[in-house]
């Protein structure tokens, strides 16, 4: 494990072996992050978050309480989380500031394995995004992404496939999903995928 000296590691925060944590970082308490990871500078990731193995977070990133990243992710520079549908600073009566602690308006969200979300991205709250998904940059998400979609835009819609290599696929029919059990082959590594409807799924290899 390797800490900036900059970086704020707050009491209570657990940190993988051979993880890095770039200058500037600060991990409030209660978070555990797994191993090998790679925490860029300036990234703020709050209370409670649940960082697996081998995780990349770039620059500036922002990451809320009720966040969970499985291994295998990348996290471009800039992107935020969010964790509440009905922010408000205070109460209606504005006599009172709202506490940060969680409450029954704070929302999850989980990234599965595998997947990169792109520089500058917003993730919305109470969601999921697949494994092996690719979340284009700028792009704003406000619903789940499946497993192995290329998702862009604001708000996010799908533009296509990936490889779990991170390569595409092939490009969504014009129809919407009416492709039934079609067979796909990466062009970069050979991996073979079939595609029902809107689930993708990673078939064995040939002998």
């Amino acid at each position: 494990m390797a800490v900036h000296p900059s970086a704020i590691i707050e009491p209570g925060v657990v940190i993988g072996k051979g993880t890095a944590i770039w200058d500037n970082v600060h991990i409030r308490h209660s978070t555990r992050i797994g191993d090998e990871c790679i925490i860029g500078e300036k990234a703020y990731i709050a209370y409670g978050v649940v960082i697996g193995d081998r995780v990349k977070i770039n620059a500036f990133v922002y990451i809320c309480t009720g966040v969970v990243i499985e291994r295998g992710v990348m996290i471009a520079a800039g992107t935020v989380f969010t964790n509440d549908r009905f922010p408000r600073a205070t109460t209606p009566d504005l006599r009172h500031l709202h506490s940060s602690d969680p409450d029954e308006e704070t929302l999850p969200t989980l990234v599965r394995e595998g997947a990169t979300i792109g520089a500058n991205c917003t993730i919305g709250c109470n969601l999921k995004i697949g494994r092996f998904a690719t979340v284009g940059m700028g792009s704003v998400v406000t619903h789940d992404v499946p497993d192995f979609f290329l998702v862009a835009g604001s708000p996010a819609r799908q533009m296509g496939y990936v490889c779990a290599c991170g390569h595409p696929l092939f490009p969504p029919r014009q129809d919407g999903f009416s492709e039934v059990h079609t067979e796909k082959v990466c062009v970069a590594c050979e991996t073979r995928y079939e595609v029902a409807g809107s689930s993708v799924k990673q078939l064995a290899p040939t002998i």
